[in-house]
């Protein structure tokens, strides 16, 4: 896995599409998910490692972007 897109083709082998429309909130559930996936032994080490430091960067940049917006960030914050 190297990307977000990545991250929602490997969800999807699961039934799991992910679309709320708030990029910030789609990223925070992916992490949820993937997270699950991986607590259910769904998921290889290493490719929970990656998603998750690919989720983690998507969403600090979600966040930078939206507080040089002067936006709120998810609910989750």
């Amino acid at each position: 896995m190297k990307t977000v897109y990545d991250i929602q083709q490997f969800l999807k082998q699961f039934g799991i599409i992910i679309y709320i429309g708030d990029r910030l909130a789609d990223l925070e559930l992916m992490e949820m998910e993937v997270r699950q996936l991986y607590q259910s032994q769904l998921m290889e080490a290493k490719d929970f490692q990656m998603a998750m430091l690919i989720l983690g960067r998507e969403i600090t940049r979600e966040k930078e972007k939206r507080k040089r917006r002067g936006e709120r960030g998810s609910r989750y914050e």
